[in-house]
């Protein structure tokens, strides 16, 4: 069986086609594809998804049409999260979606966006092992802790790296007390999880923590097969955020490359806040996936309906 997963985000929206083996539920990727229509730029809790973002969002849709029926997939999953949760015309545009493309967009709450990240971060890990999903988005991070069998944790967090470069870090690049202020929220934010026992295993999901791995080996461009499943230590991150904390969002760019482009203005904030999960569970390092959501929908479908 053929699977579209089309994961909306607040910064992204993301395109997994995948072949799916319907007696042993394998998940064999075919094809990725990578979006970034800011949907969530400056969107605020009961307002809406501006004209020109969802224009956007539209075109980008239209592509991933094309290679939906390029690839003959049988099933469509379209999911939702946070600025589809917040936006006062989120259900207009779901309507929009269903007439142009025929797609049935699920809208998740924070809770069902967490069990997502973990099912999909998880599928080739020792399932029976305690482990952490940290899935950094643009409006909320959410944190899962758990195994195959049940979750001990679980909680989505309402800030991310777009809503917490909107809210803090309003220079470019950020004041010393800006950078102390976001710290200071951080804190009070995920304080909760700092009595929480350390997973065996700790995975570190979406464009924050891949985007960090390209960074601290040097790779201007995005390599799959490099940087998934590999590691990021709290050193390596601790010395990206003092170099990048010190420059503009175009210096950043200019350093880095494309792997950066429409990330620039808020890796920083991303970077703050995985360190601060890592800093409160005491993680020495992450091993890093781009495996998330879009992956979590389609093995939910397949456990449904097997």
């Amino acid at each position: 069986m053929i699977i579209a997963s089309i994961d909306i985000g607040t910064n992204t929206v993301l395109l997994l086609i995948a072949k799916v083996d319907n007696d042993s539920g394998k998940l064999i990727p075919i094809l990725n594809k990578h979006r970034m229509p800011r949907l969530g730029k400056g969107l605020l809790p009961g307002k809406k998804i501006s004209t020109d973002r969802i224009e956007k969002f539209y075109e980008i849709l239209e592509e991933y049409n094309e290679i939906i029926e390029i690839n003959h997939a049988e099933v469509i999953l379209a999911t939702a999260t946070n600025a589809f949760r917040i936006a006062s015309n989120s259900k207009e545009i779901v309507n929009d979606i269903k007439q142009k493309f025929g797609y049935n967009v699920n809208i998740i709450d924070g809770k069902t966006e967490a069990k997502y990240a973990f099912l999909g971060a998880l599928q080739n890990s020792a399932k029976d092992k305690s482990s952490l999903v940290i899935d950094i988005g643009g409006g909320s991070t959410e944190l899962i802790f758990g195994n195959n069998q049940n979750f001990s944790f679980l909680k989505s967090f309402h800030i991310g790296s777009v809503s917490a470069t909107e809210s803090f870090l309003k220079n470019n690049p950020p004041t010393n007390n800006e950078l102390e202020k976001v710290n200071s929220n951080l804190n009070n934010i995920f304080g909760e999880i700092k009595n929480l026992r350390a997973p065996e295993i700790s995975v570190a999901i979406s464009g924050t923590p891949t985007t960090l791995v390209c960074m601290s080996k040097g790779l201007k461009e995005y390599d799959d097969s490099i940087i998934e499943g590999s590691r990021l230590t709290r050193e390596e991150l601790v010395n990206l955020i003092e170099k990048i904390s010190g420059l503009t969002s175009l210096q950043i760019k200019a350093e880095y490359g494309n792997v950066m482009r429409g990330r620039e203005d808020i890796i920083l904030a991303g970077s703050l806040i995985l360190l601060k999960i890592m800093e409160l569970l005491n993680l020495p390092d992450v091993k890093v996936s781009s495996r998330g959501i879009r992956y979590g929908a389609i093995v939910n479908y397949m456990n449904e309906n097997s």
